[in-house]
C-alpha cells in the first residue's frame, strides 16, 4: 500500500486538472477560433503555475498578462509573445472589453478581492488562488454578485480534484472507520511573524509598481525580503498566515467528507496579537454540529508552526509512527485514517485493514 502519492505524480494530475478550469460549454468563447481567451492577474510564483497549466489545454489562448513586477510580467510575456501585457488589472480588464473570456487572479491574499470583483463588475467569469479572499466579508460580497450576473466561478484548491483526496472523501463517506468523533489538521509551514514593525525600508526596486502591489492596504514603506515576493503571507494586512495558506487545502477534504455546516464554537492557543504579523505557531479548536458522517458533535483541532505535527498520542497510531508534515486525521469508532498532504490515507489499526478494498477513483476536472 503506497502511504504518499508521488510528488511527480500529483503535480502531473494537478496540471492536467487545472488545464481544464475553464473550458467552452462552461464558459463561452466569443474568439473567431473558439478558443477561451483568459485574462491572468499576477504571472510569477503561483500565477505562473496557474498561467502554465490553463495555457496547455488546445482550446485555451491567453490574450492577456498583468503583473506589478515587471521582470516577472516579461518572463511570462516571454513564454506567450501574443499575449498584451499590462501592469494595473483595472486598465486591462477596462480596454479590453469583450476580446478576453475569463480573468485568472493569482495575487497575494489581499488583492484577490478587488481584481475579481473588477472581473465580475465586467462580466467576466474568474478562477481565483486560494483563499478566495482576505476578508470574509469580501468572499459575501464576491457570491452575492456572481450570482446576480450568473456567472461561472472557481476558486483553485486542485487537490480537491486529485484522486487520493476523492478516494479519502468515499471512504469516509462509506463507513469504513464508523461515525467520526475528531479530526485532528496540521501543517508545519510557518507562515506567521512575531516581531515588531519593520525599520529598514529602502527604495522601491525600478521593477515594481509598489503602491499597485499594495492595492487597498494603507501605505508604507518598502522593506527588501519583507513584502514581495513570498513573505506577504506572514503578515494581517496582506495574508492569512499559515490556516488561510495551507488550511484551505488540508481542511477542504474532511470538511467536504464530512458534510460539516458552521461550528457551533472556536478558540485559539497563540501568543497575544502584535498588528503587525501572524502567530508563528497556533492550536485552533472548533466544535462542530453532528451530521450523518460524525457522531453527535465533531471536535476538530488544528496545529501550525512550532506546534505541528502533533504528538499523535491517544490516536491508536502504532508505536513510534511518525506523522507527515502535514495532514489530516479522522478518528472513527471502528478505526482511524491518516490523510497525509497530498497522499493515500492509511488506515489504523493496520491489521484490521489490511485486506480492505478501496474504491477506484480518478483524477476529477478541478
Amino acid at each position: 500500500m503506497a502511504m504518499h502519492l508521488q510528488r511527480r505524480e500529483f503535480l502531473k494530475a494537478s496540471a492536467a486538472a487545472a488545464g481544464v478550469a475553464m473550458l467552452p460549454g462552461a464558459v463561452r468563447a466569443a474568439s473567431a477560433n473558439g478558443k477561451l481567451r483568459t485574462a491572468h492577474v499576477g504571472v510569477g510564483g503561483m500565477g505562473g503555475a496557474d498561467l502554465n497549466s490553463i495555457s496547455s489545454h488546445p482550446m485555451v489562448e491567453v490574450a492577456a498578462l498583468c503583473d506589478v513586477d515587471l521582470a516577472r510580467l516579461n518572463g511570462a510575456g516571454d513564454r506567450h509573445p501574443n499575449a498584451k501585457k499590462f501592469r494595473d488589472y483595472r486598465e486591462m480588464i477596462d480596454s479590453l472589453g469583450d476580446t478576453i473570456d475569463a480573468v485568472v487572479v493569482s495575487t497575494p491574499d489581499h488583492t484577490h478581492a478587488p481584481a475579481a470583483m473588477t472581473a465580475l463588475q465586467h462580466d467576466k467569469p474568474v478562477n481565483c488562488q486560494k483563499p478566495l479572499t482576505h476578508e470574509v466579508f469580501e468572499a459575501r460580497r464576491l457570491r452575492q454578485v456572481a450570482a446576480e450576473k450568473g456567472l461561472v466561478t472557481q476558486m483553485g484548491i486542485q487537490v480537491h480534484s486529485s484522486a487520493p483526496y476523492r478516494r479519502a472523501v468515499r471512504m469516509i463517506q462509506d463507513g469504513v472507520i464508523g461515525k467520526v468523533s475528531q479530526v485532528h489538521a496540521w501543517s508545519n509551514k510557518n507562515w506567521g511573524y512575531d516581531g515588531g514593525a519593520f525599520t529598514n525600508e529602502a527604495a522601491v526596486p525600478d521593477t515594481l509598481k509598489w503602491n499597485l502591489w499594495l492595492g487597498t492596504a494603507g501605505e508604507r514603506p518598502f522593506v527588501p525580503g519583507v513584502y514581495h515576493p513570498g513573505n506577504w503571507r506572514k503578515l494581517i494586512d496582506f495574508g492569512t498566515g499559515t490556516l488561510g495558506d495551507m488550511g484551505v487545502h488540508i481542511f477542504d477534504t474532511p470538511y467536504a467528507a464530512l458534510a460539516l455546516t458552521y461550528p457551533k464554537w472556536a478558540k485559539t492557543t497563540c501568543r497575544p496579537p502584535t498588528g503587525v504579523g501572524h502567530p508563528e505557531k497556533n492550536i485552533v479548536e472548533y466544535e462542530f454540529p453532528g451530521t450523518k458522517f460524525t457522531t453527535d458533535s465533531l471536535i476538530w483541532k488544528w496545529y501550525d508552526g512550532g506546534f505541528a505535527p502533533p504528538s499523535g498520542e491517544g490516536w491508536n497510531l502504532p508505536e513510534g509512527f511518525k506523522l507527515p508534515g502535514q495532514g489530516s486525521l479522522f478518528i472513527g469508532e471502528e478505526g482511524v485514517m491518516l490523510l497525509p498532504h497530498v497522499g493515500e490515507a492509511v488506515l489504523f489499526p493496520e491489521e484490521k485493514f489490511k485486506d480492505y478494498q478501496r474504491p477506484d477513483v480518478e483524477n476529477g476536472n478541478h
